[in-house]
Formats: structure tokens, C-alpha cells, sequence
């Protein structure tokens, strides 16, 4: 699914600007929806996935400027996320998300630290909004 605010708009030149985009990977549609709305609001191009092979494809097609990773899935879990975006040189923010074991979003920020991803944000659910906001802005 993609939600698109509108086309990119324009510079202080007039010029077309470059919008941000913002990718949520997360199984708990209720919550991915509510990080979409947020990024929406704060200007961003979003779009969700609930699955790694859409994530991935996305991902792809236009690199995010920020990242919302959910760490415990059915099929792939973040980890292994973490991992293939390290193996992708990824340069956006990662937001890790999760409302397990605080130890698991630990490993996932320490591996992704290893492994040379040097943005790595992590929230707890269920998140507040201002906390949201503030690691999305």
C-alpha cells in the first residue's frame, strides 16, 4: 500500500524539490497505519508493507529517507532486515520498533552498528506520539 501526500513540492528557487519518503515494514497493519499517519503529517511520502519481499522492492524502486522497522514478523524477522539493509550500503534513518523483548532491539542496534548502518533509532510499543514525531523528525 502507498499513501501518497502529493507530488514534491516546489523549492525556494521554484524548482522542484526532492520529498522525503518514508518506509514502514511492520505486520501489525493498526500501527503501521498509525506511523504512516504521522509521517504523512510531517510532510513525508509514505508507503507500508507488511512482508520482507515487498519491503525490499520498495525499498529498491526509491530509497527512503527513514526507515520504520517492526523487529518480530511471521517469515523474517528484523534482524535479518537489518542485515540485508547493511549489505545495501543503507544510508537512510532506521527506526526499530518493537513490543517484545527490549534485548532483541539491542542486538538488532548493535549489529546494525557492526555492520555499518550508522542511524539507528529504537521505540518501544506501544509508542507515544511525541515520541513518534520526534524520531521521524
Amino acid at each position: 500500500m502507498e499513501r501518497n501526500n502529493g507530488s514534491a513540492q516546489d523549492g525556494a528557487d521554484g524548482s522542484p524539490s526532492e520529498s522525503r519518503r518514508l518506509l514502514i515494514i511492520d505486520d501489525e497493519r493498526d500501527f503501521a497505519e498509525y506511523v504512516g499517519e504521522v509521517g504523512d503529517n510531517l510532510g513525508y511520502d509514505v508507503v507500508i508493507t507488511d512482508n520482507a519481499m515487498d519491503f525490499m522492492s520498495s525499498y529498491r524502486t526509491r530509497i527512503p529517507n527513514t526507515l520504520v522497522l517492526d523487529m518480530v514478523m511471521p517469515g523474517v524477522d528484523g534482524v535479518e532486515l537489518i542485515s540485508w539493509l547493511a549489505q545495501q550500503e543503507c544510508p537512510s534513518k532506521i527506526i526499530i520498533v518493537t513490543g517484545f523483548n527490549p534485548r532483541y532491539v539491542e542486538l538488532a542496534e548493535n549489529l546494525g552498528d557492526a555492520r555499518g548502518l550508522e542511524h539507528i533509532k529504537s521505540l518501544t510499543k506501544p509508542v507515544k506520539l511525541s515520541d513518534l514525531r520526534a524520531a521521524l523528525s
